[in-house]
């Protein structure tokens, strides 16, 4: 790194903090920064409790760029391991599901106990110096909130110090009990980091959503920074065939997850690279258990579809002009984006370690 760019990395106080410099968000050579600097060294959102409720139910995931296959295993303990074979690198599972009784490779048919212990390795039993219980697939911390799934390899600090303050913004939200509805994922032309800062501070709302500017009251508009986490709070005011009266909390969590929460559902998103200037966001839906009201899920939906049409389209515009050449840093608001601040603070010290 140039020594004018590290010096950019220097920590700022939020009353003269300027913007991450535009560098940060292009080039190629981010991705792999971004991989080992911050991916690698995270919790990563992977689903919920109630998607692995028994035996072999699994889900699939990438963490940090590691293929991940999260599992429940025989005794009921929810464990996460690296979802390729320790033969020739093959996958054990390509998709969600339930009740696997193992883990079989799609390439070879190498088979993992629900533990991660092989099991079989078809034709090798006169192969010198193979034992077949010797070979186990590579774990990654596991750990949960609120019912919600988290997985971390060994860079990540301890769970109960990322999760620290989770609780107390969450007034009568919990998602714990909460069950999966829809998955939708929106690719998007631009960097992952632009969508997260864009999500991070309520300052563009008044501007860029009419409809969700509308529900919520900006003079009441509160956001609030933890150690790895920051929420956005507002009292809500809608039609009952949507979500009604009662609060809105939108939390991050770095690097990469949102949780917006609204009286009666739980809608997740994790955004993920898929190069300098793309990403993709997945967007899980999820309601109280025996919730069927399907007409005010479409308009939960619909609702959601449009604020992201919105998001897009201008995080697809800063993209460009980030890329442009024109863009220095530029101030930020201390009252609107703290939050802003608060994650870049964490991005500096991320890329100063590595």
């Amino acid at each position: 790194m140039n020594p004018k760019l590290l010096a950019t990395l220097a920590p700022q106080p939020l009353s003269h903090a300027l913007s991450l410099d535009a560098a940060f968000y292009t080039g190629d050579g981010m991705v792999q920064r971004d991989r080992e600097a911050v991916f690698a060294r995270s919790w990563q959102l992977v689903g919920h409790e109630t998607a692995l409720a028994n035996a072999g139910d699994h889900l699939v995931t990438d963490v940090g760029g590691i293929p991940v296959v999260v599992i429940r295993d025989t005794e009921g303990r929810l464990r996460a391991f690296h979802n390729v074979c320790r033969h020739r690198a093959g996958p054990l599972a390509t998709c969600d599901g339930k009740g696997a009784k193992v883990l079989r490779c799609k390439y070879h048919g190498w088979t993992y106990t629900l533990e991660g212990v092989l099991r079989s390795a078809p034709e090798m039993q006169a192969t010198e110096d193979f034992n077949v219980s010797d070979v186990r697939l590579p774990e990654l911390r596991l750990d949960t909130w609120q019912g919600l799934v988290f997985v971390a390899g060994d860079g990540a600090v301890p769970f109960e110090d990322f999760s620290r303050g989770l609780d107390g913004p969450l007034r009568a939200l919990s998602p714990k009990d909460y069950v999966f509805h829809k998955r939708f994922r929106y690719e998007v032309a631009c960097n992952w980091k632009i969508y997260c800062d864009n999500y991070l501070e309520g300052y563009h709302v008044p501007h860029i959503h009419p409809g969700l500017n509308s529900l919520l009251d900006y003079r009441q508009y509160v956001t609030e920074c933890g150690e790895w986490f920051s929420y956005q709070y507002s009292p809500l005011a809608s039609d009952a065939g949507l979500y009604g009266d009662g609060d809105a909390v939108y939390y991050f969590i770095y690097p990469n997850t949102m949780l917006n929460l609204l009286p009666g559902r739980l809608q997740t998103n994790r955004v993920l690279p898929l190069g300098a200037d793309r990403c993709i966001v997945e967007f899980d839906y999820y309601y109280s258990p025996g919730d069927d009201a399907a007409a005010r899920h479409q308009a939960d939906h619909d609702f959601a579809h449009q604020v992201q049409d919105e998001d897009i389209e201008i995080c697809e515009h800063v993209q460009r002009g980030l890329a442009s050449g024109s863009y220095v840093p530029g101030r930020l608001n201390p009252l609107r984006e703290n939050a802003v601040h608060h994650f870049h603070e964490l991005l500096r010290a991320a890329y100063r370690g590595e």
